[in-house]
């Protein structure tokens, strides 16, 4: 699928912000629609059935969270990626539990943006299924063999490690929550303090800096992310 073919719905009061989205969005040969409101924004879904949602939190009247949440339930699929303000972490992290896939924080760059965009919109059209054996750098994680591997190394993993690991890769390129892997991992809400001890453990097996990942990102306040990388 080629940008020509993309749809993008800007949802954001703010004139300015629409405009550079259009205008930086377009020149990468994205089609581009724009709503300042949340009705606005629910009319131009039913019409358009845009491919991704650029969703501002801060909308007057039905707030973007209040927007997320009807959508969500109304099972609409759309890729959502949330702009927010740098401070609203509570805000982020409850727009990622309500099924945003992804958010960047004002002011943004347009590449990051777009780098966004992309992972949100390739896990969208990814209709084969994860991939068994997943590559990213010099780290390999095959799923099926439960096979760990560093710059062609295998690397031992506790069951506990791995899972995080194996959640991560199936949602590469995406944030997650902390909730979201205690779930995965716990079957509930323990300690978040757990999962960092376990992300630091993990890290310290994958990673060749440790104190500074290339593959296992923190999202402060928020979670951890895997980075695809070169």
């Amino acid at each position: 699928m080629t940008h020509q073919n993309v749809t993008i719905l800007v949802v954001d009061d703010e004139p300015p912000i629409r405009k550079l989205l259009r205008v930086g969005l377009g020149s990468q040969g994205y089609a581009v629609s724009e709503a300042p409101n949340a009705k606005a924004a629910i009319e131009l879904v039913e019409t358009e059935q845009p491919d991704l949602i650029l969703l501002d939190l801060g909308l007057p009247g039905m707030t973007g969270h209040e927007l997320l949440g009807k959508w969500r339930d109304d099972g609409l699929n759309i890729p959502v990626v949330i702009l927010s303000s740098r401070t609203d972490e509570t805000g982020i992290v409850q727009a990622l539990e309500l099924g945003a896939d992804d958010y960047v924080t004002k002011p943004f760059g347009m590449n990051e943006l777009i780098a966004r965009i992309r992972v949100a919109l390739r896990h969208k059209f990814q209709q084969q299924g994860e991939k068994p054996v997943f590559h990213t750098g010099d780290l390999m994680v095959d799923l099926v063999k439960r096979i760990v591997k560093v710059e062609g190394k295998e690397v031992k993993l506790s069951p506990k490690e791995y899972d995080i690991l194996r959640i991560l890769v199936q949602h590469a390129g995406k944030v997650l929550t902390h909730h979201f892997l205690l779930k995965q991992v716990w079957g509930d809400s323990t300690d978040v303090q757990y999962l960092r001890v376990y992300v630091r453990q993990l890290r310290q097996k994958i990673e060749k800096t440790p104190d500074q990942p290339r593959y296992i990102t923190t999202e402060t306040g928020v979670g951890y992310r895997l980075r695809e990388v070169d």
